[in-house]
């Protein structure tokens, strides 16, 4: 199976999210898959790559044949675009579900729905668990599942892309079969959601709002309700 470094995972989460949440701005120059890889909404952990590191990433993923690289007639800028689909022969839902746990680590059922719908939209938990088993059913498993995090009782899912993030994932996992033993010794309440983290919530939900928004306004012919920024980060897209 295609392994990939920390630095890919985060690059190709950036490349799959950006194609499916904002197509008229994609494929991406290089400068934009920096500001996605760096962007604090819907990232854990948040990352500060540069460009150089970046670039490596890129070209290790191209490497790999994960991702090409588009010479646009009349532009000085590269763009890039995965080929995740064919390279890892995975269905337009499974590539969101992955590239959202490479994104941010190990998630629920819940979560993976609520957050992945911006790029795909999901029937039900059934429909998200039934895309899950088959990548975790493949010859090769792309994914695992995880013991609830302390304080819950929902199975977590991590992606198996990139080994060093897998390999976190099963130390989290190991602790929260600790946590979750006492839990069930001595039940304890579950710890209020942080600021932060409440904030962070909302971000996801509001975008996934505006893609069903878009999707919605593209079928009726109707014009973006929300153009893309047009801030010097987009300069050179």
């Amino acid at each position: 199976m295609i392994q990939l470094t920390p630095d890919e995972a985060r690059v190709l989460g950036v490349l799959i999210e950006k194609a499916m949440t904002t197509p008229e701005q994609y494929p991406l120059s290089q400068n934009a898959v920096t500001n996605g890889a760096n962007q604090k909404s819907n990232r854990h952990p948040v990352m500060s790559m540069d460009e150089n590191r970046v670039f490596d990433a890129l070209e290790g993923l191209r490497a790999k044949g994960l991702v090409v690289r588009v010479d646009q007639a009349g532009s000085r800028v590269n763009k890039y675009r995965h080929q995740g689909g064919e390279a890892l022969s995975a269905r337009p839902a499974e590539l969101a579900l992955l590239a959202e746990m490479l994104l941010r680590g190990p998630q629920t059922l819940g979560e993976l729905r609520g957050r992945a719908s911006r790029m795909q939209a999901f029937e039900s938990l059934d429909a998200v668990k039934n895309m899950l088993g088959a990548l975790r059913e493949r010859g090769e498993p792309m994914v695992r599942q995880l013991p609830p995090a302390p304080g819950s009782r929902a199975e977590r899912y991590a992606q198996l892309l990139c080994p060093q993030d897998a390999a976190d994932a099963q130390e989290g996992g190991a602790s929260d079969e600790e946590g979750e033993i006492s839990e069930t010794r001595e039940p304890s309440a579950p710890a209020s959601p942080s600021l932060g983290n409440r904030v962070t919530d909302l971000e996801t939900e509001v975008e996934a709002l505006r893609g069903v928004v878009r999707r919605l306004a593209q079928s009726l012919g109707e014009a973006d309700p929300f153009p893309p920024d047009k801030g010097p980060h987009m300069a050179e897209q």
